[in-house]
């Protein structure tokens, strides 16, 4: 009998200096997915997908930027979800965690390939050219991966504190499992870096992020309508779960209604990763969740929302490692022994 799977795209960040090659490496049977897409890149003057794979070496100015990292890791993460044994798996839902909501919409069949690819690499270069301010992330969990109600309780008065100071704008961008992204402007993303605990990583500024996920991005709503046609967007074929945790089952929905809200609350408004993996988990109860590559930053904050949901009687850190030591629940495609048991 198939196993039941839930898919969940990585967004920006997960192609990494240990990343490179991954598409070439793991996928080099693809080269119809690449021609494509290297296509799309020529006819904008950009770098191919192909020739920012096969670097010889990883360059964060190059690779790391929004108009190549976008598209880059899309075809990595499609490629993924192409690469899945169908005779061991059944998708039975996706999602993703930020830039991972456009894969996952191509993932879900909303969007065919090439309408994904061209909402990626438009956006990606969108936010390059005019995001604001940047995204801090700072951890909301003990050692053990259980959320802390002090740091959870510190934040929330950070987030009102910053509400009535006139001179600095900070929001919460995502929700990342045990972890908070707050987006700011510059004099917020200072004021965050000062008042935040520190220890020897955080809190820590994404390199080459904008202020996702939230009102600083409102300019951007209208120019990413304008670039991207609604007739892209069909009913789909899986469920897709959004950044506010929302089902979208396939043909139950107006093609209207994902774009406004991909279009709209995904990118001025909080993206609740947290919740879209718990609601994902206890609605379509899955046998695996499967993270697509590149990278495996994404297991992390997969596992910590479980944990919050307490699913399948997940505990901690250490009950989750037991169980993935014994029987894998959580397979990431970007770990190679991961990789071979949902490859086949």
């Amino acid at each position: 009998m198939k196993q039941k799977a839930l898919v969940i795209c990585p967004g920006r960040g997960t192609y990494n200096s240990t990343e490179l090659g991954y598409f070439g490496t793991h996928h080099a049977a693809r080269g119809d997915l690449a021609a494509m897409l290297d296509a799309l890149r020529r006819e904008q003057g950009q770098i191919t997908i192909s020739d920012l794979d096969k670097a010889e070496k990883y360059a964060p100015s190059v690779h790391m930027t929004g108009d190549n990292a976008s598209l880059l890791i899309y075809a990595c993460a499609l490629a993924d979800f192409a690469a899945i044994d169908p005779e061991i798996y059944n998708v039975v839902a996706v999602t993703g965690n930020s830039m991972g909501w456009y894969l996952a919409l191509a993932c879900a069949g909303v969007l065919d390939f090439e309408g994904g690819a061209r909402l990626v690499n438009t956006m990606g270069g969108m936010m390059n050219s005019h995001g604001k301010g940047g995204q801090i992330v700072w951890p909301i969990v003990d050692t053990d991966w259980r959320v802390d109600p002090e740091k959870v309780s510190l934040a929330n008065d950070l987030l009102a504190e910053a509400e009535s100071n006139p001179d600095i704008a900070v929001h919460i961008s995502i929700r990342l499992g045990g972890m908070i992204v707050f987006a700011a402007d510059e004099p917020g993303l200072k004021w965050l870096q000062e008042r935040l605990p520190k220890d020897d990583r955080f809190p820590m500024r994404l390199v080459h992020h904008a202020a996702f996920h939230s009102p600083l991005l409102d300019h951007i709503v209208p120019m990413a309508r304008e670039a991207n046609p609604s007739g892209d967007f069909g009913v789909g074929r899986v469920p897709v779960i959004d950044g506010l945790g929302k089902v979208w089952s396939p043909k139950a929905f107006n093609p209207d209604a994902i774009y406004d809200y991909t279009l709209g609350a995904q990118l001025n408004r909080s993206y609740d990763f947290t919740r879209a993996v718990q609601v994902s988990a206890r609605e379509f109860a899955p046998d695996k969740i499967i993270v697509l590559g590149p990278g495996t930053t994404l297991g992390a904050p997969t596992a910590q929302a479980l944990i919050a949901a307490g699913w399948r009687g997940l505990s901690g850190k250490t009950d989750f490692q037991a169980r993935q030591a014994s029987d894998p629940i959580l397979l990431s495609m970007g770990i190679a022994e991961q990789r071979a048991l949902v490859t086949g």
